[in-house]
């Protein structure tokens, strides 16, 4: 239950003034989170990214065009637009003792201009000045105040994001009244560890940044922020490890199995595993053969075979008797780790399924019923696998695959399908170290570092947009030759806001030169036209298969040799690099272009350069942490992940190790968070809603 003293931080945006049902749809769709309604607490929590500086007074001589000026006018005269042109704007000419600007109004109302510049007065106007025709002139200035008012004239305005419809001065309203409901909390944080650091409170740090005295209260790196932004990583690191330890309390359940299964396995694999594979193993077998409960995260590039090491595990575990689950997080995905699994499987005498939402009737009630008669060895599956008539007779094992696109209960809802369930989380996103203690601090960790024997270097080329008919011809010769194509654009359909290729109309132009050779597949389709056009890919009936990024992870065609992607500026670095990993998986040469339209920014370049140079997923995922931030490198500002409201893991990623310390440190003297520290940090879980974990306090 929510201490009462977070009351007015989760009431709803409606107990703000001024924000009725005509407003409220606008916050919620600039604040709600996973759709729900826009509360207080996310508006304190919506941080300025910019601030407006007014403290520029200078006199018009001293004005530069471009830069925002506050200057005091003496008002001249009104110049209306002349008759028959309403189009012409309103000006209104004043000067200073050094010189004259004219303030500019396009579709100016006459009776409004006239009483806000009565001429012969003076006022302070606030703007950006430009020049035109030799002159200066001011377009509709952001403030207007007389002299005897200029106190009322805020020296530094913050600047949120926004969305459209809301008015930046209604929002600012908003946040100052949202703040005036701040209410007194606990102190959570250790008091020389706040002296140590020069952090002020949490309530004043908030203020700071809503209300910042200098630009540089806005800098990540000033002590409010750093504040703000190390009691989130804390809340965070002290869920994980309460999940950690409520998982490890629980008692395991030893797998240890005799190896026959493994080793017919392993002989029928037609590869030797690499070192990596090896100990990756070893490691899971060890964890499953415990009497505690292994959490265990695998990340491992693409290509890198974990879902070969996770079938080796589960043959342990059918080999003591028991089953074993894999979830994947979307049905293509899981459709691609089912045809690994049941091509080696058959071959070890393993019993699986596939369990998806599109298994429907009679076929899904023999997998439920096979299930729970303990007749299936392994499922592989979408969420569908924790649905409530989904039932095992013995799971022991849980392999969850790209577990942040999952929330930690559906990962503890397939685990409760099972007794003292051992969980093994894939990812094929290499992590740099700052985000797996962020996302997977609660986990062991084995990681593949080498590609599988036998695989190529992929030739990556970075090639202009206006270079697109050379590109398929280019296509063309590769066709020819028996090579397969994917083509890869970020859109479905065409967006007037965004200039992107779509698609569709992709498709339909390579169509005209490739004729029935062209497939295409994307979000929008039914579970049943992606499987036939992956499945018309995969037999070479079409070669070139046009796609957005539903085929980034998990599938594979060993024949396809050539990825293009479209707009490749427009895409993260690791996501860059899942959609190379479609390639390269064969035996022949592979070659990888990227289209981008200039001219590039800096970091556009340098994401280009990075994936040009190189094939080291673990490099290019610090790369992206650096150039893009954490949702990027995890795929999460795609997936829904809510990630970090106040943290920026490029600026303050260092703290995290002291976060993950100090929530050991407090947990290992108030496991159960009873002290009066104790409750103060249930106040700080809660404020960051980190309730799952809250949960598991409460249940013991």
């Amino acid at each position: 239950m929510r201490p009462s003293v977070l009351d007015p931080l989760f009431a709803p945006i409606t107990a703000l003034p001024g924000i009725g049902p005509r407003l409220r749809p606008l916050y919620d769709r600039l604040l709600g989170r996973d759709g729900s309604p826009a509360r207080v607490v996310d508006l304190v929590l919506h941080l300025p990214h910019t601030v407006i500086d007014r403290r520029w007074r200078p006199k018009l001589a001293e004005v530069r065009p471009g830069v925002l000026a506050t200057v005091e006018v003496t008002v001249d005269q009104h110049r209306p637009p002349p008759p028959g042109r309403a189009k012409a704007p309103w000006r209104v000419h004043t000067h200073d003792d050094t010189g004259d600007l004219s303030l500019v109004y396009f579709k100016g109302d006459k009776t409004r201009l006239e009483r806000l510049y009565p001429v012969g007065e003076r006022r302070i106007v606030s703007g950006t000045v430009e020049m035109y025709d030799g002159m200066l002139q001011m377009a509709h200035p952001d403030r207007v105040v007389s002299v005897e008012d200029a106190a009322s004239l805020p020296a530094l305005e913050p600047v949120y994001p926004l969305t459209e419809g809301l008015a930046l001065g209604h929002l600012r309203r908003a946040a100052a009244a949202a703040l005036a409901r701040l209410p007194a909390l606990p102190e959570w944080q250790d008091a020389a560890h706040l002296a140590r650091n020069r952090w002020p409170p949490f309530t004043d740090a908030l203020r700071t940044l809503h209300a910042p005295a200098a630009p540089e209260d806005l800098d990540p790196e000033s002590p409010a922020w750093r504040r703000l932004a190390y009691d989130e990583l804390f809340a965070g690191q002290l869920a994980l490890q309460l999940l950690r330890s409520h998982m490890r309390r629980e008692p395991g359940r030893r797998s240890l199995g005799d190896g026959r299964v493994r080793d017919r396995l392993i002989k029928a694999l037609p590869f030797v595993l690499t070192a990596s594979q090896q100990q990756a193993v070893a490691d899971i077998s060890a964890d499953l053969a415990a009497d505690t409960r292994m959490i265990r995260l695998l990340q491992g590039d693409v290509g890198a075979g974990k879902t070969v090491v996770a079938l080796i595990a589960m043959a342990q575990v059918v080999e003591s008797g028991r089953q074993a689950a894999l979830m994947a997080p979307t049905e293509i995905l899981a459709r691609q780790h089912f045809s690994t699994i049941a091509r080696f499987a058959e071959a070890a005498g393993l019993r699986s399924a596939l369990l998806t939402g599109r298994e429907k009737g009679r076929t899904r009630e023999a997998i439920v019923s096979a299930l729970a008669a303990g007749e299936l060895d392994i499922v592989v599956g979408t969420h569908a696998l924790f649905q409530d008539d989904v039932a095992f007779k013995d799971l022991a094992f849980a392999v969850v695959d790209e577990q942040h696109r999952f929330g930690v209960h559906q990962r503890l809802a397939l685990a409760s399908k099972g007794e003292a369930v051992d969980l093994l989380v894939m990812t094929a996103t290499p992590i740099p170290r700052t985000l797996v203690l962020t996302y997977f601090g609660d986990m062991d960790i084995s990681s593949l570092t080498e590609k599988p024997a036998g695989r190529l270097p992929i030739d990556t080329r970075t090639v202009p947009l206006e270079r697109l008919p050379e590109v398929v011809d280019a296509v063309g010769r590769a066709v020819a030759s028996g090579a397969r194509v994917y083509w890869v654009c970020p859109l479905v359909e065409e967006s007037s806001e965004v200039d992107l290729a779509a698609a569709e109309d992709r498709a339909a132009l390579l169509r005209t030169r490739f004729g029935t050779r062209v497939g295409l597949i994307h979000g929008r389709l039914k579970g049943s036209e992606k499987d036939a056009a992956m499945a018309s890919f995969a037999a070479g009936d079409t070669a070139i298969l046009v796609a957005t990024t539903v085929i980034e992870v998990g599938v594979d065609v060993p024949e396809a040799t050539v990825m293009v992607v479209e707009h490749a500026e427009r895409f993260g670095l690791a996501q860059l690099h899942q959609l190379r990993g479609r390639i390269g998986r064969g035996d022949k040469p592979s070659t990888c272009l990227l289209l981008y339209k200039g001219p590039l920014g800096e970091t556009a370049k340098a994401r280009l350069a990075i994936l040009r140079d190189s094939e080291d997923g673990f490099r290019i995922a610090e790369e992206d942490l650096r150039l893009r931030g954490e949702g990027d490198v995890l795929g999460t500002r795609q997936s829904g992940f809510p990630g970090f409201r106040l943290a920026r893991l490029e600026s303050h990623g260092a703290l995290l190790p002291a976060a993950r310390d100090e929530a050991a440190a407090a947990l290992a003297g108030d496991p159960a968070l009873a002290s009066e520290r104790g409750r103060a940090l249930r106040v700080l879980l809660h404020l960051f809603e980190r309730t799952e974990a809250v949960r598991l306090l409460q249940a013991g």
